[in-house]
């Protein structure tokens, strides 16, 4: 099982759902950056639940503890070991789970993979587990703001129907703060948490699309070919619970537009190479050219719903499930954070390759 990502800044996670403890390794980070944990519990306390009545009111205070890889407050270019540990954790509200499958969950794929499971929150495949990425990515995002003076911002731009009006080179950390949902569309947010409370009060879930504005890039980081930035940034994205496209720049939206609507004229910037316009997300030919790169990210509803639904049991028999436990109704407030996380992780490792290839 595949559980380290990255090439020079390596992150490898460990830890179920409902275990002991879940955390990350990092590999690779420079010496003598200043780092302690609470650079690293801001990001947590952002995604943790329990923080607004849209959200998991399960009550994780997830507080990180730093094993290795520091001294005196500043890294050690040694690895760095992050333990967060679980525990308000209710494993009986899983117990119909330890012989149904949950539809769209991963438990059948992930019985049928590997013959054995551990049904409680849904074990590695719980977005429990993303606590570890949003540790690690703390990390990466001092590097990139002490080394490169890179700015990352996520925020939610569409909850089920309802959109946002959102124009990136606009949005402050202070406006995706200002409301439970994160959208720096204010009155939309007002929109979008009624929405969320109103399906919730029916027992379902609903989905949506983040945007990420990354401010600061320089021009070069990436590769032509395999490791083109946006491939590696939508292998990041995909591989977080839930996601189900990515799109970067125009998206799909440039089917619509011809060659000449859709390219970004150069110019002169404050004394630098930049374009005109952005269709292309800050990032050409798998190589960031020095504009804000501009990505979404969509989110299905969450599969876990309060409904009975039709499935099957590990015995192949027809069966029904009525899910219990403690879940978000929409995963979008607690997913800004991550996807932030999984940004500066995928660019991070791009800074540092290409600083290894070109000085």
């Amino acid at each position: 099982m595949a559980n380290t990502f990255g090439i020079l800044f390596r992150v490898t996670t460990w830890g179920e759902s409902h275990g002991a403890a879940i955390g990350a390794v990092v590999d690779g980070c420079p010496p003598r950056l200043p780092l302690t944990e609470a650079d690293i519990q801001a990001q947590l306390d952002r995604r943790r639940p329990g923080q607004s009545d849209i959200v998991s009111p399960r009550t994780e205070t997830d507080r990180v503890r730093i094993l290795s890889g520091t001294f005196e407050g500043h890294t050690l270019g040694t690895p760095i070991c992050l333990v967060i540990e679980n525990k308000d954790y209710r494993s009986s509200d899983y117990s119909d789970m330890a012989t149904k499958f949950r539809p769209s969950h991963a438990d059948y794929t992930y019985q049928a993979k590997y013959g054995i499971r551990d049904w409680r929150g849904g074990g590695r495949t719980s977005a429990r587990e993303t606590v570890a990425r949003v540790a690690a990515g703390a990390i990466a995002r001092k590097v990139l703001r002490e080394l490169y003076h890179v700015e990352i911002m996520s925020y939610v731009v569409r909850v089920h129907n309802i959109k946002a009006s959102v124009t990136p080179e606009t949005v402050t950390p202070d406006l995706i703060e200002s409301n439970p949902i994160r959208c720096p569309d204010t009155a939309a947010a007002l929109e979008m948490v009624r929405h969320i409370e109103q399906i919730r009060d029916q027992g379902d879930t609903v989905g949506g699309i983040i945007e990420t504005a990354v401010r600061g890039v320089p021009p070069g980081w990436g590769e032509p070919v395999f490791d083109r930035l946006e491939a590696d940034l939508a292998k990041a994205m995909l591989s977080l619970p839930a996601t189900k496209g990515f799109e970067v720049g125009s998206g799909f939206s440039s089917v619509e537009m011809t060659g000449t609507q859709h390219n970004d004229p150069f110019c002169v910037k404050e004394g630098r190479v930049g374009t005109t316009t952005n269709w292309s997300g800050g990032i050409q030919g798998g190589i960031s050219n020095g504009e804000p790169i501009v990505f979404r990210v969509a989110f299905k509803p969450v599969a876990t719903v309060k409904i009975e639904q039709e499935t099957v049991d590990v015995y192949g028999q027809p069966t029904h499930l009525k899910a219990k436990g403690r879940h978000d109704p929409c995963v979008l407030p607690r997913a800004v954070p991550i996807v932030e996380a999984m940004t500066a992780l995928v660019l991070v490792d791009h800074a540092m390759r290409h600083r290894a290839q070109c000085g």
